[in-house]
């Protein structure tokens, strides 16, 4: 198989991509003046961790862009972020973060829209070399003044701005 199986994206709810959207808009303002960028879904990723198969997260924020195959991006993003549908909850939590990891992305954000939570994943090493993502946090209504990006700790998060719908 030449690509990673495609979301069925039909059931997807329009809450998705608000959140994607919200994400975006909020982080890319801040943001702009940096090397780094945010990009939301549609861009394509290309790793040899992933024998080069097209990987398209919901948004991304990567520091070097100019690392290129075609019309994919090769350099390895900072932090990613899923938001969850029923078609996709499975492959977002397994696959796409095996993937992720193996890749070395540092921070990974599964935000479920439902539940209205962000859970926020980092990347660590163990002494033999592999590494494993482990839950940082889980930010839920409760204690929503304590979502952060953690790669980027001078970039403002809202929880209510990111869940606005």
């Amino acid at each position: 198989m030449n690509a990673l199986p495609k979301e069925d994206m039909s059931s997807t709810f329009i809450e998705h991509s608000f959140i994607i959207n919200n994400f975006v808009v909020m982080t890319g303002k801040q943001i702009k003046d940096s090397l780094c960028r945010v990009l939301g879904e549609g861009v394509q990723y290309q790793w040899p961790e992933n024998d080069n198969k097209i990987l398209i997260p919901d948004a991304s924020i990567i520091c070097n862009t100019r690392d290129r195959k075609s019309v994919s991006l090769t350099g390895i993003p900072r932090m990613v972020m899923e938001v969850l549908s029923d078609s996709t909850e499975s492959y977002d939590r397994q696959e796409k973060m095996e993937i992720y990891r193996k890749a070395g992305v540092s921070e990974y954000w599964i935000v479920d829209w439902r539940k209205k939570q962000v859970e926020i994943y980092l990347n660590d090493g163990r002494e033999d070399g592999t590494t494993y993502f482990y839950l940082y946090k889980m930010v839920t209504e409760e204690n929503k003044n304590e979502l952060q990006l953690v790669m980027f700790p001078n970039l403002k998060t809202d929880f209510d701005e990111l869940f606005f719908l």
